[in-house]
């Protein structure tokens, strides 16, 4: 073992002689062109992280802002206290919000993809399907009033406002319960 401390193998040599020749080339004050491209990705490197840094503040906030805007709109379309429908061309229930669910005496989730016109009473079947068509074949908003009811069970009067919009067609409708008005004004 002696002898391999005292006689270093070529290998151990050739590292020591570069070892003193990176010394040499530190002390004059020669860089090496590989630090120097260190030094620059190094720099470009904190500069993206700080990039990336900034854009991650700005998606955060952008995320608080966004749920801020969806709990108002929610706020504001389902405990709204009128009942709020989208219905599509058939008529079915495509959304409601809970006011429309209550009106219709029965779970949101489970009025989807009902018809709308079940839930009209037959006396105002007709007034309905007026008011359904124009709204469908005219290019503004139209207005009725009729009496929901199924099964021969009348629930409340209404006074409906409908507006078709978009690609797709649906059907934008804000139902009141008018019932307590008529009520009190001998309707």
């Amino acid at each position: 073992m002696n002898n391999d401390t005292q006689n270093p193998t070529e290998a151990q040599m050739l590292r020591i002689k570069a070892e003193e020749r990176m010394k040499e080339k530190q002390q004059s004050g020669i860089n090496h062109p590989i630090e120097s491209d260190v030094k620059k990705l190094l720099h470009e490197l904190q500069v993206h992280q700080i990039e990336l840094e900034m854009q991650n503040e700005e998606l955060r906030q952008a995320n608080e802002t966004a749920e801020a805007a969806l709990k108002k709109y929610t706020m504001l379309y389902d405990f709204a206290p009128m009942g709020y429908f989208t219905l599509d061309a058939d008529g079915s229930i495509c959304e409601l919000n809970f006011t429309g669910a209550e009106m219709l005496r029965d779970k949101r989730f489970a009025l989807i993809n009902s018809n709308f016109k079940l839930f009209v009473s037959d006396e105002s079947k007709p007034v309905f399907n007026t008011f359904f068509s124009n709204i469908y074949t005219g290019y503004g908003k139209d207005s009725c009033e009729v009496m929901l009811g199924y099964d021969k069970k009348l629930l409340c009067d209404v006074y409906m406002e409908g507006v078709v919009t978009g690609d797709d067609r649906t059907c934008l409708l804000s139902v009141v319960d008018i019932s307590g008005y008529k009520r009190r004004n001998n309707l």
